[in-house]
């Protein structure tokens, strides 16, 4: 019996070490989609501020955001011309 009792407790030993590790994961997958939530709130953020800055700064920039405020520039008149060409194209 001395034998099976021994090939029991490995069993045991290892459902433990199995179990254990499972959950690590599963707390380590939910502390990273908690992580990425975070980001995502920064990342947000991040973009509002930069529209508001925009809003308010965007005809005389400081010197380090003129080339970002001209390429926002840039891309808005982009976009009203090819709103424009598709209004033609419906004949609008």
């Amino acid at each position: 019996m001395d034998f099976f009792e021994k090939v029991g407790d490995t069993i045991t030993s290892k459902r433990k070490e199995v179990t254990g590790k499972a959950k690590d994961l599963a707390e380590i997958a939910n502390l990273k989609s908690q992580i990425s939530t975070c980001e995502d709130v920064i990342r947000k953020n991040y973009i509002e501020i930069g529209r508001l800055y925009y809003e308010r700064e965007g005809l005389e920039p400081g010197v380090e955001y003129e080339q970002f405020c001209r390429a926002i520039s840039n891309a808005k008149t982009g976009i009203e011309d090819l709103e424009e060409k598709i209004r033609k194209v419906k004949g609008i």
